[in-house]
């Protein structure tokens, strides 16, 4: 009977020591309750190793107690668990502010465009050549003709003051100028906040290569940063690197990532991750979405079934469009073949750093009619900021601190 029992004891512990080595490795994701679609994980933040805790003196590994007179088992040599690191995530800063302090991400912008426009503006008398180069100017940098004609007529009708302007004074009028054309009175404000008991959902959309994964783990870090709670779904199942890309972005700033099979159909994806957000009760749920080449009917089709899914646990909120601010008209072309699939509610413009089509936000803007809301300008986690048209103005005439 003894010899039965320290086998029991020898068996126990060994089973222990396995569980300990597996926890110790950190499962990164766990399947969902059995209801919930088939192929869909959830991926949680890695907890903190267990602490064992002491065991009373005559017990087995099991609880059990043993006869005094029982020996105790001898040692089982066994690989020591791989520890595991207390979890510690970053913290992000705030979105306030965020385009005011990455103003020097426009420089290149502000040589080819505002220092361009400065330097012909400040010349003692204007003729048509040099009207002709501030057109040019403002449509190299992608500001469009629509709005490039409305900047030069009202710069014209103020061509006396120009004359008479000392430099700080024509690079404010510029600056004004160029604000009212970015449309200062557009609503900006990101649907991401709860209401009547419900998370702010917002699809992100946009063509494979235009930083749509990137942008959404960026806008969860200010989300965080601004003290949010938010729920990741990775409903691009098409490219299984989206979603892993998109599980670190979360892991970082500890929030869960909703994933399915490669594969698999993204609104079942988008579906469980507004249904975790909503039973969680948090802030916002961020769906990355497929972005296949906009000219495939098939995809557009997906985007609306998404839509749809989504809206049977909560309404959508927000519908954000990612272009890469370099691909200058055919970003626009991209935004109209959207808009037909999903009502697009503002724009993201990745890869405004440095480039000299910086006039894209009025482009966008004026044959759209659709707000540029967020702006990227660098490949930092935290290079995202909100738009704000005057302090872009700013960034894009420079000339001041």
């Amino acid at each position: 009977m003894e010899f039965v029992l320290i086998a029991i004891a020898i068996l126990v512990v060994a089973l222990i020591a396995g569980v300990g080595l597996l926890v110790g490795k950190g499962r990164r994701t766990t399947r969902l309750d059995d209801d919930a679609l088939p192929g869909t994980t959830l991926t949680r933040p890695r907890p903190p190793a267990p602490v064992e805790q002491p065991r009373p003196s005559g017990s087995t590994a099991s609880g059990l107690g043993l006869p005094p007179e029982t020996a105790e088992a001898p040692p089982v040599d066994l690989p020591p668990a791989e520890a595991e690191p207390d979890l510690v995530f970053e913290t992000p800063p705030p979105s306030a502010g965020r385009l005011v302090r990455l103003r020097s991400r426009l420089a290149r912008s502000q040589s080819s465009l505002g220092r361009g426009l400065l330097t012909v503006l400040a010349r003692e008398k204007l003729t048509e050549d040099d009207w002709e180069e501030v057109e040019e100017t403002l449509l190299a940098a992608d500001v469009g003709i629509g709005a490039t004609t409305q900047i030069v007529e009202r710069l014209r009708t103020q061509s006396m003051v120009l004359a008479t302007a000392s430099g700080a004074d024509l690079r404010e009028l510029l600056v004004r100028e160029l604000t009212a054309v970015l449309g200062p009175d557009m609503d900006r404000t990101l649907g991401v906040t709860r209401h009547e008991g419900r998370p702010g959902v917002v699809l992100v959309v946009g063509v494979n290569g235009a930083g749509k994964t990137t942008t959404v783990g960026k806008i969860a870090r200010a989300l965080v940063g601004d003290g949010k709670s938010v729920v990741l779904g990775a409903a691009d199942t098409f490219r299984a690197a989206a979603a892993d890309q998109l599980e670190t972005w979360g892991e970082r700033v500890g929030v869960l990532t909703v994933r399915g099979r490669e594969g698999g159909d993204p609104a079942s994806v988008a579906f469980e991750a507004v249904r975790t957000g909503v039973e969680g009760e948090v802030d916002a749920v961020l769906v990355d979405t497929a972005g296949r080449l906009h000219t495939k009917s098939g995809l557009m089709d997906e985007l609306g079934k998404v839509k749809r899914v989504v809206e049977k646990q909560s309404p959508v909120t927000e519908v954000l469009l990612v272009l890469d601010a370099t691909t200058g008209q055919n970003g626009v072309v991209q935004a109209r073949v959207f808009t037909e699939a999903v009502t697009v509610t503002g724009v993201v413009l990745t890869k405004l750093d440095g480039t000299a089509k910086g006039g894209i936000v009025v482009r966008v803007q004026q044959e759209l009619g659709i707000p540029v809301k967020l702006v990227g300008l660098g490949e930092g986690p935290d290079d995202l900021a909100p738009f704000e048209p005057r302090a872009f103005a700013e960034a894009l005439v420079g000339g001041a601190d």
